[in-house]
């Protein structure tokens, strides 16, 4: 992932997410051995200076554009899921990987940190003590090991991955509202003491009972009592 394609990939999420056509975002590496393999590390360093280098991630923000992403999200994963390669997948909702995914953040082994997010998004996602070791070692997890840590939802045959991704992505298909605020629920709620999450978590009821056809649809399917 070297600027160029953080660069055009902060614009297609950026498109996505005022595009009513699109309901689902997922995404797959092109290459035959990876997802990707994280950074270009010959773009390091290749800044006019730090502060240039700066605003430019901030204004063209992927990962924080990722973590607000509103719609659904799938990554599918093959090969070397490494760096920044393991850490895009970080920020979606559901990651489906197949038989031969290797994942890791092995930046630590090369002298500096996860810079994407990893060190916050990973420990979020499988316990504390795994991510620990995951980070510190630098050392690739395969397929299985990454699905009993939580890492991945799904194992496949890579023959079947990108048809089991679009068949999850067609699942969510007409969901579009709820999801959005059930993201928004769990972001946030994660973050908060029990009884502020609930209270969260009521607030998006009502949104999604009164602004929306389908909410108001499912109110009234309740109060006819079609459960």
């Amino acid at each position: 992932i070297n600027l160029q394609m953080r660069d055009e990939l902060w614009e297609a999420v950026h498109a996505a997410r005022f595009d009513p056509e699109v309901e689902v975002v997922i995404f797959r590496g092109a290459g035959e051995r990876a997802f990707s393999a994280g950074a270009d590390i010959s773009d390091f360093g290749s800044s006019p200076s730090y502060i240039e280098a700066r605003r430019a991630r901030y204004q063209r923000d992927l990962w924080g554009v990722m973590e607000e992403f509103p719609k659904p999200t799938i990554a599918c994963l093959h090969g070397w899921c490494l760096g920044a390669g393991l850490e895009l997948p970080l920020f979606c909702d559901l990651r489906i990987a197949s038989e031969d995914a290797r994942l890791g953040l092995p930046e630590v082994n090369l002298g500096y940190i996860p810079s994407a997010g990893g060190t916050q998004t990973l420990p979020r996602t499988i316990s504390k003590t795994m991510a620990l070791q995951m980070i510190f070692t630098g050392g690739p997890i395969n397929a299985e090991e990454a699905l009993k840590l939580g890492l991945v939802h799904k194992v496949v045959p890579k023959d079947r991955l990108w048809q089991e991704g679009e068949a999850w992505g067609r699942s969510l298909l007409g969901k579009g509202q709820a999801l959005s605020l059930l993201k928004r629920a769990l972001r946030r709620g994660l973050e908060l003491p029990l009884f502020q999450a609930l209270t969260v978590l009521e607030e998006r009821l009502v949104q999604i009972y009164l602004n929306s056809s389908e909410g108001r649809s499912a109110l009234a399917r309740i109060f006819r009592g079609e459960f």
